[in-house]
């Protein structure tokens, strides 16, 4: 593999550094989504959302629950708990 120009290791860098700020975003984009979806696409959301929470930290205990209540509502709440802490 080629080695990586000092621009390309500097977007790498920020990429990572910004992870968490784009995954919460992206998790607040899903919980709106997740109100309108039904059927396949809400199983298919909550499967995205549950990969999105583990990479944040979120215990696996409290993703479980989350994702078996199948309630937008208690994932918002989650959310605003990862938002205050960030």
């Amino acid at each position: 593999m080629a080695e990586l120009s000092k621009y390309q290791q500097s977007i790498v860098k920020n990429y990572y550094a910004n992870l968490d700020t784009a995954l919460l975003q992206r998790l607040g984009e899903q919980v709106t989504d997740l109100y309108l979806a039904e059927g396949r696409k809400r199983a298919k959301l909550w499967e995205s959302i549950e990969k999105s929470l583990a990479r944040l930290g979120v215990p696996a205990r409290r993703v479980d629950h989350v994702v078996k209540s199948d309630d937008a509502r208690q994932l918002a709440t989650l959310l605003e708990e990862l938002l205050a802490k960030d």
